[in-house]
């Protein structure tokens, strides 16, 4: 059975899909940029402010769904400059501890023009 993942802790779809989806029992999160959910507004302009939004978002939505940081599986990263490779680095290993699966590419542009976006497949508890 699948069920709809929504937390007003995190931006909302800004497009005709969910925040998350769970299936017997693993969470398929959207990409989430850094947008803070109080004013809809980007977070900073440096790699490292825009990760932690990242994060904190990822956070409320694996909250939300009964699942957690450490829960993750498979991680999907999008940066727009593959230069800040290693400042994103240091804040996503903050948050993966338990160092899940992941793929980590640069794209041309991201929604908004923000500098990262992650996704998530994670077990829920």
């Amino acid at each position: 059975m699948m069920k709809v993942v929504y937390t007003d802790k995190a931006p909302a779809a800004i497009g005709p899909y969910s925040q998350a989806m769970i299936l017997n029992g693993v969470l398929f999160t959207s990409g989430q940029i850094p947008v803070d959910p109080a004013t809809g507004e980007i977070s900073g302009d440096t790699i490292e402010v825009q990760a932690e939004q990242v994060m904190k978002n990822l956070g409320e939505v694996l909250k939300e769904a009964g699942s957690s940081f450490e829960n993750a599986v498979k991680t999907t990263c999008f940066l727009a400059d593959m230069g800040d490779f290693a400042k994103f680095n240091e804040v996503y290993a903050k948050y993966f501890v338990n160092k899940p699966a992941r793929s980590c590419v640069a794209v041309k542009t991201l929604p908004k023009n923000v500098l990262c976006e992650v996704e998530v497949i994670a077990a829920v508890d």
